[in-house]
């Protein structure tokens, strides 16, 4: 399922330099952060940071380590990216420009598949309002197999039977 974008009165870009100089001690936008602002909103998908510098890397952007690290902090703290903790590993994905959505983990392949449903976001706001709690959002994670490896899995089972 591909989510539907959210229409933003800012691009990517300016809504991250628009951050740095609110910032109470403001900061220049330099261009290896232009190229990743770019770079990461280019394309749809979640990644970690390793995923990150090496697909930069392949794609002749030249980044270091440690501005990524601390450049990723800064787009999640902008809310131009959303963090994900996968067992040990961070994974980020976008939050500016894409609705709400959870998300089902595959632990056998690592394919990440978002969703949306109306009933759970239901759920959740009268979960939250029963506790008197004002909610500022959320994120959920069910992890499973997906479809294929399932697949995969009865497949090699039907031969163990041979």
């Amino acid at each position: 399922m591909s989510l539907p974008a959210v229409n933003v009165s800012q691009t990517p870009e300016e809504k991250f330099r628009e951050y740095l100089v609110s910032r109470s001690r403001p900061q220049r936008y330099t261009d290896q952060q232009r190229d990743m602002v770019r770079f990461i909103f280019s394309q749809h998908h979640h990644f970690d940071a390793d995923q990150l510098i090496d697909a930069m890397k392949k794609a002749s952007f030249s980044v270091s380590r440690a501005t990524v690290y601390r450049t990723l902090t800064k787009l999640v703290d902008s809310g131009l990216l959303r963090k994900l903790e996968l067992g040990p590993r961070m994974c980020y994905e976008h939050d500016y420009g894409y609705p709400q959505h959870e998300h089902l983990q595959c632990g056998q392949c690592g394919k990440m598949i978002e969703f949306q449903s109306l009933a759970l976001e239901s759920a959740l706001r009268e979960v939250a309002r029963l506790h008197h709690f004002n909610a500022s959002g959320h994120t959920l994670i069910i992890r499973g197999t997906c479809q294929e490896c399932n697949r995969s899995r009865s497949n090699k089972r039907m031969l163990d039977l041979i």
